[in-house]
C-alpha cells in the first residue's frame, strides 16, 4: 500500500517511517559530497546490564569499534559496564565520506547494521546531526512496533482497526448512579433500584441485610433520606468496601447465618449480573439503569490507539473526520508534500477533492464525516446519496427524488440544481417531486398532477416547460408561475 505522508507518532511525537535499504541509501546520498558519516547499528537502547557476551560476539564477527553511552571505544579493550545502569550500545559498522562511488558499500553497510538492530540503522553525520532509519514501523526509543498499514486498519467496523474496549462503537453502557438512585429523598430501604431495595418493605431481603450490616459497621443511621447520608458511606454502598471485611448476619426461615467478607458494592454487583446473565429479559431490565458514556480507551474515536497514531500532516483520521467537509478540503489542499509524496498522492488527492466537491455542490459543506447517519435529516441523507451517484458516474439510470430542496438556502438550492443537471448530462433521467419555483423553471418537463390533492387529484392537468405550463388556465401550477 502506498502511503500519503503516513506518520506513526508515539507519545513523544517522534516520526516513525518504514523504508527500504534503497530508500535509506538514496536519502543518505543526498548529503553534500565530502560529508563524513558513520553507519552504526543501535543494538542496545536504554537497557541495564553488562552485555559482555554480546560485545564478545561482535568481536568474533569482525567488528572493531562501538559507541557506548556516547563514547567511542575499541571492542578489543577490556570493557566493564555497570550492570545497574542503563546503557546505549551502537556498533560502528562503517565510516564513509559521501561521494558517488560509495553507493554499493553504503548499501551493504546499512544492510549489516539493520540485520543486528531489528531493522534499525543510525547514521551519524559527523559534527552535525544523527538520523535514525527503520525497516519496520517501530519506535527506536520505546520499541513499540506496528503492523504493515492496510485500509482495514482505519475502519472501526473491522476488528483489525476497532478499539478493543468498545469494539468500534465509541461508547460503553455503564450503570448510572442517578438511575439506580432516582429519588434521594427516599431511604436506602426503598430508594436503591435494581438491587432488591424496593422489596425490603415486604420482608427481610439480602439487600436489607447488606445495608444494615454495613451501616452497623460504620455507625451510620440508614433510616434517614439518602441525601442526608455521608458521601463516603454511600461510596461504600455503591462501589464496595474493597478489601475491608464486614460482619454480615442474615436471618431467614432456615435460621441465622453469619459470615465475614468485603462488600462488592451495588454497581459492581449489577455490572457482574448484567455480564453473566444469558436472559435477554434480564439484560433489558439491567439496561434500564445504564447510560452511555464515552469509551475511556479511544475517547469516542472508535479506533485502536496505534491507528490513531497514524497521521497525515498533523492530523489522524478521527481528527480529519471531525472537521467539516469544506475544512477537510482546505486542509488536504494545504498539505506540504515532497516530490515523491506528490507523485503518490496525485490520484488520491484528485479523487478526494472530487468527492468532497460533490458534497459541497449539494450544500452539505457544513457536515462532518463523523456525523452518524441517524442524526441526518431526510433532505441531507437524500443529497448525500445524490453526491454518491454523481461520483459513481453511472449512466442510463432513472432517479426519483422527493422534494430535495426542502430546508435549503437559495444559494445552496442553486448548487443542488447544478448537481441535478450534471446527473442529467451524464445520460440519466430524473423525476423530481417538487414545489420549488426555481426547480420548475430548471426542469426540461413539468408534469402537473391534479386538480386537487389525494382522492381529488390523479389526473395529468398539464405537461411541458414552465413557460408552456403558464399558458394553461386549468393548471394551478401555471397560475402560480404566471402570478
Amino acid at each position: 500500500m502506498q502511503e500519503l505522508e503516513f506518520r506513526i507518532v508515539q507519545i513523544a511525537g517522534k516520526k516513525i517511517e518504514k523504508q527500504s535499504i534503497d530508500q535509506i541509501v538514496d536519502t543518505i546520498m543526498e548529503l553534500e559530497e565530502g560529508t563524513k558519516i558513520q553507519v552504526l547499528s543501535p543494538v542496545i537502547h536504554g537497557r541495564k546490564g553488562e552485555f559482555t557476551k554480546l560485545l564478545n560476539d561482535f568481536v568474533k564477527e569482525g567488528f572493531v569499534r562501538a559507541r557506548i553511552d556516547g563514547e567511542t571505544v575499541e571492542l578489543t579493550d577490556d570493557l566493564e559496564l555497570d550492570r545497574k545502569k542503563k546503557h546505549n550500545v551502537q556498533i560502528i559498522v562503517d565510516r564513509l565520506v559521501i561521494k558517488e562511488d560509495i553507493r554499493n558499500r553504503l548499501a551493504e553497510s546499512v544492510e549489516i547494521a539493520m540485520k543486528h538492530a531489528n531493522q534499525l540503522v543510525l547514521i551519524d553525520i559527523v559534527g552535525k546531526e544523527e538520523k535514525i532509519f527503520s525497516g519496520n514501523y517501530a519506535c527506536p526509543d520505546c520499541g513499540i512496533s506496528f503492523p504493515e498499514l492496510s485500509p482495514r486498519m482505519f475502519s472501526f467496523n473491522n476488528p483489525v482497526g476497532a478499539c478493543p474496549s468498545c469494539t468500534g462503537i465509541g461508547y460503553l453502557m455503564k450503570m448510572d448512579e442517578e438511575l439506580i438512585i432516582p429519588d434521594k429523598n427516599k431511604t436506602l430501604y426503598d430508594g436503591v433500584k435494581a438491587f432488591g431495595a424496593s422489596t425490603m418493605k415486604k420482608g427481610d431481603t439480602m439487600a436489607k441485610m447488606y445495608f444494615e450490616s454495613i451501616a452497623r459497621h460504620y455507625g451510620v443511621d440508614i433510616k434517614v433520606p439518602i441525601k442526608k447520608l455521608p458521601r463516603d458511606f454511600m461510596e461504600k454502598i455503591l462501589y464496595g468496601t474493597g478489601v475491608e471485611e464486614i460482619d454480615f448476619e442474615y436471618t431467614s426461615a432456615a435460621g441465622t447465618r453469619k459470615f465475614k467478607t468485603p462488600f462488592e458494592g451495588v454497581i459492581p454487583t449489577l455490572d457482574r449480573r448484567y455480564n453473566e446473565t444469558k436472559s435477554q429479559g434480564m439484560r433489558d431490565f439491567y439496561e434500564m439503569y445504564m447510560s452511555y458514556s464515552a469509551c475511556p480507551t479511544c475517547h469516542g474515536a472508535r479506533l485502536k490507539k496505534e491507528v490513531l497514531a497514524v497521521k497525515i500532516g498533523d492530523k489522524n483520521i478521527n481528527e480529519l473526520t471531525d472537521m467539516s467537509i469544506d475544512k477537510i478540503k482546505t486542509y488536504l489542499n494545504s498539505l506540504k508534500l515532497s516530490k515523491k509524496e506528490t507523485m503518490i498522492a496525485d490520484q488520491i488527492m484528485k479523487e478526494l477533492n472530487q468527492r468532497l466537491q460533490f458534497l459541497m455542490d449539494v450544500g452539505l459543506e457544513y457536515l462532518t464525516l463523523s456525523r452518524s447517519a441517524g442524526s441526518l435529516s431526510g433532505g441531507e441523507a437524500q443529497r448525500i446519496r445524490l453526491a454518491t451517484q454523481i461520483g459513481s458516474g453511472l449512466t442510463g439510470v432513472l432517479y426519483i427524488l422527493d422534494e430535495p430542496s426542502i430546508g435549503l438556502h437559495q444559494r445552496d438550492n442553486d448548487k443542488l440544481l447544478a448537481t441535478l443537471k450534471k446527473l442529467r448530462d451524464l445520460g440519466n433521467t430524473l423525476i423530481v417531486v417538487e414545489h420549488d419555483e426555481d426547480t420548475m423553471y430548471a426542469a426540461d418537463q413539468v408534469i402537473d398532477i391534479g386538480p386537487g390533492a389525494g382522492v381529488h387529484g390523479g389526473n395529468v392537468i398539464a405537461q411541458g416547460t414552465a413557460e408552456e405550463i403558464k399558458k394553461i388556465p386549468t393548471s394551478i401550477t401555471g397560475q402560480y408561475l404566471s402570478r
